[in-house]
């Protein structure tokens, strides 16, 4: 079952997630990510970025062994085609059964009845430990009759809020919908992170990073839903620092990069604006 966030003050909480960066850096733990091949670059990248170290093995001969290495295991459904969901089927069941922690983003589902499909069967494979999605991606997981636009939403996250619970409590596991307000949501329990920037949405790929940086988090931390509420608000606080430097997509992408590298204390408590209920 998912756990849920400790009851820490916020104050406290800055300097808990600068001690899991610490965590991470120090001990620069192996995160496999079977994703999409439109993003393997930035998510490599930030993974980088932020201490760990990446690992993006699909093969079927190698995945089980490359899974027993890692510490944690992201799964990407953005273009997945038959062999590759094999893959991430054998990939998630061997880290199943090694007790490591999956990250799993549906990519599009909702778009067509076929990523619906392996969507579904990724999740009877093995229970993800945090499911990550945005708003149209969430509800038509719970709604079988939502469409989604491709990969992008068409409604907010705050509108999904029952749906995410409906879904946590479901699959017993932790939910994160991205969007202007991230939503880290586990049964009864959930946070509202809002911070990060109108630029966010312009550069592809950052929705796929909070989902690899949230494997990352959960590779240093026991609480599932920690590790998640930790990467959504250092993502957010990067995209901030990062849009008041960059002057568009493409100088935006490497700010961001910079300041998930250089992130610290001081700029935390400057403007993390977290809420939960």
């Amino acid at each position: 079952m998912y756990d849920h966030f400790s009851q820490v003050a916020m104050a406290p909480f800055h300097q808990h997630i600068v001690s899991s960066m610490e965590k991470i850096r120090g001990d620069r733990p192996l995160i496999h990510s079977i994703t999409n091949f439109v993003t393997m670059n930035i998510t490599a990248n930030a993974l980088l970025a932020i201490g760990a170290s990446p690992v993006m093995a699909h093969a079927i001969e190698e995945v089980e062994e490359m899974t027993a290495l890692s510490r944690a295991l992201v799964i990407n459904t953005g273009t997945s085609d038959p062999e590759r969901v094999k893959s991430m089927k054998r990939a998630m069941q061997k880290a199943s059964r090694c007790g490591k922690p999956i990250a799993l983003d549906p990519v599009g589902a909702g778009a067509t009845p076929y990523r619906r499909r392996v969507v579904r069967e990724l999740m009877e494979a093995a229970r993800p430990t945090v499911l990550c999605g945005n708003a149209s991606e969430i509800r038509a997981l719970v709604d079988k009759g939502a469409q989604t636009r491709g990969v992008d939403s068409t409604v907010s996250p705050l509108e999904v809020l029952e749906a995410a619970r409906t879904l946590s409590q479901d699959l017993g596991c932790v939910i994160v919908v991205s969007g202007k307000t991230d939503l880290v949501v586990a049964g009864n329990t959930n946070a509202q992170v809002r911070n990060g920037c109108a630029m966010m949405g312009k550069v592809s790929g950052l929705g796929c990073t909070a989902t690899a940086l949230t494997a990352a988090f959960m590779a240093v931390e026991q609480s599932a839903f920690e590790a998640a509420l930790q990467a959504m608000a250092v993502m957010g606080v990067a995209g901030e620092v990062a849009a008041e430097q960059a002057r568009g997509p493409g100088s935006f992408h490497y700010h961001f990069l910079d300041a998930l590298y250089q992130l610290d204390l001081e700029q935390l408590k400057q403007r993390l604006n977290i809420t939960k209920s």
